[in-house]
């Protein structure tokens, strides 16, 4: 089996393109992998099209380790976030390809079936103005846990007025989903760590599931000093690439849920790494997941298979809802339950409809979580200006 073209579709949303990467091998069967890139899908294609030519077209799809070898290492020049995400593509891919050939899914391959269900937290339900009533209408759709950013466009400090109107937001939604559902805090790395150390403490009553990337993600001072503010867990990792880069936090205690992006991380070969050295340190792994149904399928075998899998972002049953369109099995959340089924189908089960995709042309848009209002997910195709320290406006808790 190799591969003969590398076929790329990007297809657009308001606030996000969706890019699907098909190795074509000689029979005409195709693997198909995704990433959704922030901001600059532009870079994404040409990397992709450039270590396509180099590395992919004429290899085997099951020798995944040369391809992160020649990508990651024969390159020379460092892997980032563009690199480890066009080799993500290609691996997903290329594992899609493996189970098609052996037809089996690709849980097996990766480990067989440590669990028959796979729960999964809500993201982009809050773009409205009612946030209490929109958590009550996640938690009717089964969800079991959900992720809001309730700090608007605020960078380094809040003012005391949006500090406390952030605070109030989590208690509105909170007295609306009760004690039992799981509230996930997403603080973007806007915070100075004295700054991020005060909300940690003033969220604590509220009982948070964890508090995500309080700092960014590379400033370990910052995040020891979060980290001993609270005793909630702390979660980052979305914007780390590389293995060798989760190094401090994890050898020196600082991460307590690791968030690394499947889709930026080089695929199953590389989180399957990072999985087992988390392992060793007893710590989780909730992986970052903005994709379409494609990386969000990746996600649920990787899932299925990782002893120390904790729970699966979701955003595709509130924000772009048609994306389940592009795909002739998108998967979806079982309402009893809040989770997603094992797959069953060979491969990753899934494949891509090339004519839904066409009605939805490039967009050129990203997401700029600094500028009043991206909570909205609306139009976002051009980066507007930064807010002002004083923060902007934020939903209503009612």
């Amino acid at each position: 089996m190799r591969v003969v073209d590398v076929v790329t579709t990007v297809v657009g949303a308001p606030w996000r393109e969706l890019t699907f990467v098909e190795l074509v091998v000689e029979d005409g069967r195709r693997g198909v992998g995704e990433v959704r890139m922030v901001n600059k899908t532009d870079t994404l294609v040409a990397c992709i099209a450039e270590l396509a030519d180099r590395y992919v077209v004429g290899a085997d799809p099951f020798d995944r380790e040369t391809l992160a070898f020649n990508i990651q290492r024969a390159e020379y020049a460092r892997p980032g976030e563009v690199t480890q995400s066009a080799l993500a593509a290609f691996d997903i891919a290329c594992w899609d390809l493996i189970g098609q050939e052996l037809n089996v899914p690709v849980w097996k391959l990766l480990g067989g079936k440590y669990r028959d269900r796979v729960r999964a937290y809500a993201n982009g339900w809050y773009q409205t103005a009612a946030l209490a009533e929109s958590a009550r209408e996640v938690v009717a759709r089964g969800y079991t846990g959900l992720k809001l950013d309730p700090f608007g466009s605020a960078s380094m400090r809040l003012s005391p007025a949006e500090r406390r109107r952030s605070i109030e937001l989590v208690a509105a939604v909170r007295d609306a989903v009760g004690p039992d559902v799981e509230i996930m805090i997403e603080m973007h790395g806007r915070f100075a760590a004295a700054v991020a150390a005060e909300i940690a403490a003033e969220l604590e009553p509220l009982a948070p599931a964890w508090l995500e990337e309080p700092v960014p993600f590379d400033v370990p001072a910052g995040l020891a000093r979060v980290r001993n503010a609270t005793s909630r867990p702390i979660a980052t990792g979305e914007r780390i690439h590389l293995l060798s880069d989760f190094r401090t936090i994890i050898e020196q205690g600082l991460v307590d849920i690791v968030q690394a992006d499947l889709t930026h991380f080089g695929g199953f070969t590389g989180l399957q790494r990072l999985a087992g050295w988390a392992e060793a340190y007893e710590l989780p792994l909730a992986p970052h997941n903005v994709c379409g149904p494609v990386g969000t399928a990746a996600n649920i075998h990787f899932a299925v298979a990782t002893p120390n899998h904790l729970v699966l972002e979701h955003f595709n049953d509130f924000a772009d809802t048609w994306v389940g369109e592009l795909v002739d099995a998108p998967p979806a959340i079982d309402p009893r339950d809040g989770c997603f089924p094992a797959p069953t189908g060979a491969g990753l089960g899934i494949r891509l409809d090339h004519d839904a995709c066409a009605e939805h042309p490039r967009t050129h848009a990203g997401i700029f979580l600094f500028s009043p209002g991206w909570e909205q997910r609306e139009d976002q195709s051009a980066a507007p200006a930064v807010a002002g320290f004083d923060g902007p406006g934020s939903p209503s808790p009612t």
